[in-house]
Protein backbone atom coordinates (compact mmCIF):
# COMPACT_ATOMS: atom_id res chain seq x y z
CA UNK A 1 0.00 0.00 0.00
CA UNK A 2 1.44 3.35 -1.04
CA UNK A 3 2.10 6.15 1.45
CA UNK A 4 -0.46 8.96 1.51
CA UNK A 5 1.08 11.24 4.16
CA UNK A 6 4.59 12.31 5.17
CA UNK A 7 4.22 10.37 8.42
CA UNK A 8 3.50 7.22 6.41
CA UNK A 9 6.58 7.94 4.27
CA UNK A 10 8.73 8.19 7.40
CA UNK A 11 7.24 4.94 8.71
CA UNK A 12 8.08 3.13 5.46
CA UNK A 13 11.61 4.54 5.50
CA UNK A 14 12.01 3.27 9.06
CA UNK A 15 10.93 -0.18 7.86
CA UNK A 16 13.51 -0.09 5.05
CA UNK A 17 16.23 0.96 7.49
CA UNK A 18 15.31 -1.91 9.84
CA UNK A 19 15.24 -4.39 6.93
CA UNK A 20 18.60 -3.13 5.67
CA UNK A 21 20.05 -3.45 9.16
CA UNK A 22 18.84 -7.03 9.47
CA UNK A 23 20.27 -7.90 6.05
CA UNK A 24 23.37 -5.73 6.57
CA UNK A 25 22.47 -4.15 3.23
CA UNK A 26 23.89 -0.97 1.74
CA UNK A 27 20.29 -0.07 0.83
CA UNK A 28 20.19 1.49 4.28
CA UNK A 29 22.53 4.30 3.24
CA UNK A 30 20.12 6.16 0.98
CA UNK A 31 17.10 5.28 3.13
CA UNK A 32 18.79 6.83 6.18
CA UNK A 33 19.70 10.00 4.28
CA UNK A 34 16.21 10.20 2.81
CA UNK A 35 14.61 9.83 6.23
CA UNK A 36 16.66 12.78 7.46
CA UNK A 37 15.49 14.85 4.49
CA UNK A 38 11.84 13.85 4.93
CA UNK A 39 11.81 14.72 8.63
CA UNK A 40 13.32 18.11 7.78
CA UNK A 41 10.69 18.75 5.09
CA UNK A 42 7.92 17.84 7.51
CA UNK A 43 9.28 20.31 10.08
CA UNK A 44 9.57 23.09 7.51
CA UNK A 45 6.01 22.52 6.29
CA UNK A 46 4.80 22.89 9.88
CA UNK A 47 6.92 26.04 10.29
CA UNK A 48 5.37 27.70 7.22
CA UNK A 49 8.59 27.69 5.19
CA UNK A 50 6.80 26.81 1.97
CA UNK A 51 4.28 28.98 0.12
CA UNK A 52 1.74 26.16 -0.02
CA UNK A 53 2.21 23.59 2.73
CA UNK A 54 -0.51 21.13 1.66
CA UNK A 55 0.76 21.15 -1.92
CA UNK A 56 4.31 20.56 -0.68
CA UNK A 57 3.15 17.56 1.34
CA UNK A 58 1.46 16.14 -1.76
CA UNK A 59 4.68 16.67 -3.73
CA UNK A 60 6.80 15.12 -1.01
CA UNK A 61 4.57 12.04 -0.82
CA UNK A 62 4.41 11.59 -4.61
CA UNK A 63 8.18 12.07 -4.77
CA UNK A 64 8.82 9.59 -1.95
CA UNK A 65 6.53 6.97 -3.46
CA UNK A 66 8.74 6.90 -6.55
CA UNK A 67 11.62 5.75 -4.34
CA UNK A 68 9.49 3.44 -2.22
CA UNK A 69 8.03 1.79 -5.32
CA UNK A 70 11.52 1.31 -6.75
CA UNK A 71 12.67 -0.29 -3.50
CA UNK A 72 9.70 -2.67 -3.45
CA UNK A 73 10.41 -3.80 -7.00
CA UNK A 74 14.08 -4.28 -6.10
CA UNK A 75 13.18 -6.52 -3.17
CA UNK A 76 10.72 -8.46 -5.32
CA UNK A 77 13.27 -8.91 -8.15
CA UNK A 78 10.92 -7.10 -10.53
CA UNK A 79 11.82 -4.61 -13.29
CA UNK A 80 12.29 -0.97 -12.32
CA UNK A 81 13.63 2.13 -14.05
CA UNK A 82 17.12 1.96 -15.52
CA UNK A 83 18.29 4.67 -13.12
CA UNK A 84 17.15 2.84 -9.99
CA UNK A 85 18.32 -0.52 -11.33
CA UNK A 86 21.86 0.84 -11.56
CA UNK A 87 21.64 2.16 -8.01
CA UNK A 88 20.37 -1.15 -6.65
CA UNK A 89 22.74 -3.31 -8.70
CA UNK A 90 25.60 -1.28 -7.20
CA UNK A 91 24.57 -2.38 -3.70
CA UNK A 92 25.97 -5.84 -4.44
CA UNK A 93 29.28 -4.50 -5.74
CA UNK A 94 32.36 -3.95 -3.56
CA UNK A 95 34.06 -0.94 -5.24
CA UNK A 96 31.54 1.92 -4.71
CA UNK A 97 32.21 4.04 -1.63
CA UNK A 98 29.39 5.25 0.61
CA UNK A 99 29.29 8.62 -1.15
CA UNK A 100 28.87 6.90 -4.53
CA UNK A 101 25.91 4.91 -3.21
CA UNK A 102 24.33 8.13 -1.95
CA UNK A 103 25.03 10.03 -5.17
CA UNK A 104 23.68 7.33 -7.46
CA UNK A 105 20.52 7.24 -5.36
CA UNK A 106 20.23 11.02 -5.47
CA UNK A 107 20.82 10.92 -9.20
CA UNK A 108 17.85 8.61 -9.75
CA UNK A 109 15.61 10.34 -7.26
CA UNK A 110 16.28 13.97 -8.19
CA UNK A 111 17.17 13.82 -11.87
CA UNK A 112 14.37 11.34 -12.69
CA UNK A 113 11.78 11.13 -9.91
CA UNK A 114 11.54 14.77 -8.86
CA UNK A 115 10.54 16.08 -12.27
CA UNK A 116 7.93 13.34 -12.62
CA UNK A 117 6.46 14.12 -9.19
CA UNK A 118 6.43 17.87 -9.80
CA UNK A 119 4.60 17.46 -13.11
CA UNK A 120 2.08 15.16 -11.42
CA UNK A 121 1.29 17.50 -8.53
CA UNK A 122 1.15 20.59 -10.77
CA UNK A 123 0.26 19.49 -14.31
CA UNK A 124 -0.08 21.80 -17.29
CA UNK A 125 -0.44 25.49 -16.50
CA UNK A 126 -0.26 24.86 -12.74
CA UNK A 127 3.48 24.09 -12.85
CA UNK A 128 4.95 27.65 -12.78
CA UNK A 129 3.27 28.36 -9.43
CA UNK A 130 5.27 25.48 -7.92
CA UNK A 131 8.69 26.94 -8.82
CA UNK A 132 9.43 28.80 -5.57
CA UNK A 133 8.61 25.85 -3.31
CA UNK A 134 10.41 23.52 -5.73
CA UNK A 135 13.57 25.57 -5.25
CA UNK A 136 13.10 25.72 -1.50
CA UNK A 137 12.86 21.96 -1.06
CA UNK A 138 16.03 21.56 -3.10
CA UNK A 139 17.83 24.18 -1.01
CA UNK A 140 16.89 22.17 2.07
CA UNK A 141 18.12 18.95 0.46
CA UNK A 142 21.43 20.52 -0.61
CA UNK A 143 22.13 21.68 2.93
CA UNK A 144 21.54 18.22 4.35
CA UNK A 145 23.73 16.58 1.71
CA UNK A 146 26.58 18.97 2.55
CA UNK A 147 26.10 18.11 6.22
CA UNK A 148 26.33 14.39 5.46
CA UNK A 149 29.49 14.90 3.39
CA UNK A 150 31.11 16.65 6.34
CA UNK A 151 30.04 13.90 8.74
CA UNK A 152 31.42 11.17 6.47
CA UNK A 153 34.72 13.04 6.04
CA UNK A 154 35.09 13.10 9.82
CA UNK A 155 34.63 9.34 9.96
CA UNK A 156 36.87 8.61 6.95
CA UNK A 157 39.43 11.45 6.60
CA UNK A 158 40.58 10.30 3.10
CA UNK A 159 37.15 11.40 1.82
CA UNK A 160 38.41 14.96 2.25
CA UNK A 161 40.72 14.36 -0.71
CA UNK A 162 37.71 13.70 -2.88
CA UNK A 163 35.72 16.67 -1.63
CA UNK A 164 38.73 18.93 -2.16
CA UNK A 165 38.83 17.88 -5.82
CA UNK A 166 35.39 19.46 -6.32
CA UNK A 167 37.10 22.84 -6.67
CA UNK A 168 39.25 21.71 -9.58
CA UNK A 169 37.48 18.84 -11.35
CA UNK A 170 34.39 18.50 -13.49
CA UNK A 171 34.09 14.77 -12.76
CA UNK A 172 30.52 14.05 -11.74
CA UNK A 173 31.40 12.08 -8.62
CA UNK A 174 33.32 14.98 -7.04
CA UNK A 175 31.23 17.78 -8.47
CA UNK A 176 27.67 16.45 -8.31
CA UNK A 177 25.83 19.74 -8.37
CA UNK A 178 22.56 19.99 -6.50
CA UNK A 179 21.85 23.17 -8.45
CA UNK A 180 22.33 21.41 -11.78
CA UNK A 181 20.25 18.44 -10.61
CA UNK A 182 17.48 20.78 -9.48
CA UNK A 183 17.52 22.65 -12.78
CA UNK A 184 17.46 19.40 -14.75
CA UNK A 185 14.53 18.15 -12.68
CA UNK A 186 12.63 21.38 -13.35
CA UNK A 187 13.27 21.13 -17.09
CA UNK A 188 11.97 17.56 -16.96
CA UNK A 189 8.87 18.74 -15.10
CA UNK A 190 8.27 21.39 -17.77
CA UNK A 191 8.63 18.73 -20.44
CA UNK A 192 6.25 16.31 -18.71
CA UNK A 193 3.60 18.69 -17.34
CA UNK A 194 1.64 19.06 -20.61
CA UNK A 195 1.92 15.37 -21.56
CA UNK A 196 -0.37 12.42 -20.84
CA UNK A 197 -0.57 8.73 -21.68
CA UNK A 198 1.89 7.26 -24.13
CA UNK A 199 3.62 10.56 -24.86
CA UNK A 200 4.35 11.02 -21.16
CA UNK A 201 5.60 7.44 -20.79
CA UNK A 202 7.90 7.83 -23.80
CA UNK A 203 9.34 11.07 -22.43
CA UNK A 204 9.97 9.46 -19.04
CA UNK A 205 11.78 6.56 -20.72
CA UNK A 206 14.04 9.02 -22.56
CA UNK A 207 14.79 10.91 -19.35
CA UNK A 208 15.49 7.64 -17.55
CA UNK A 209 18.03 6.61 -20.18
CA UNK A 210 19.87 9.91 -19.80
CA UNK A 211 19.88 9.68 -16.00
CA UNK A 212 21.13 6.09 -16.15
CA UNK A 213 24.06 7.30 -18.24
CA UNK A 214 24.94 9.77 -15.51
CA UNK A 215 24.70 6.97 -12.94
CA UNK A 216 27.32 5.03 -14.88
CA UNK A 217 29.68 8.00 -14.64
CA UNK A 218 29.07 8.25 -10.88
CA UNK A 219 29.85 4.57 -10.36
CA UNK A 220 32.80 4.26 -12.74
CA UNK A 221 35.04 7.31 -12.47
CA UNK A 222 38.33 7.06 -14.29
CA UNK A 223 41.79 8.52 -14.01
CA UNK A 224 42.94 10.29 -10.87
CA UNK A 225 39.43 10.46 -9.42
CA UNK A 226 39.03 6.70 -9.79
CA UNK A 227 42.31 6.16 -7.96
CA UNK A 228 41.23 8.44 -5.10
CA UNK A 229 37.88 6.65 -4.85
CA UNK A 230 39.66 3.29 -4.62
CA UNK A 231 41.93 4.63 -1.87
CA UNK A 232 38.91 5.85 0.08
CA UNK A 233 37.20 2.48 -0.34
CA UNK A 234 40.22 0.73 1.12
CA UNK A 235 40.03 2.97 4.20
CA UNK A 236 36.28 2.69 4.75
CA UNK A 237 35.50 0.79 7.91
CA UNK A 238 32.34 -0.54 9.46
CA UNK A 239 29.48 -2.80 8.47
CA UNK A 240 26.73 -1.32 6.26
CA UNK A 241 24.31 -1.30 9.20
CA UNK A 242 26.80 0.74 11.25
CA UNK A 243 27.41 3.20 8.43
CA UNK A 244 23.68 3.69 7.88
CA UNK A 245 23.36 4.40 11.58
CA UNK A 246 25.76 7.32 11.19
CA UNK A 247 23.61 8.74 8.40
CA UNK A 248 20.32 8.31 10.26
Amino acid sequence: MRATTIDEVIQELDEIIVWAGEKNSRAGYFAALYRKVTVAVKAQIAAGYFEDGPRMERLDVLFANRYLDAFRTYRAYQPTTKSWKMAYDALESWPPIVMQHLLVGMNAHINLDLGIAAAAVAPGDALPALRTDFNRINTLLAGLVAEVQTELAQVWPPLRWLLALARQSDDVIVNFSMTQARDAAWRNAERLAPLTGGERDAAIAQIDATVAGLADRVLRPGGYVGAVVLAIRLFERGEPREIAGRLH
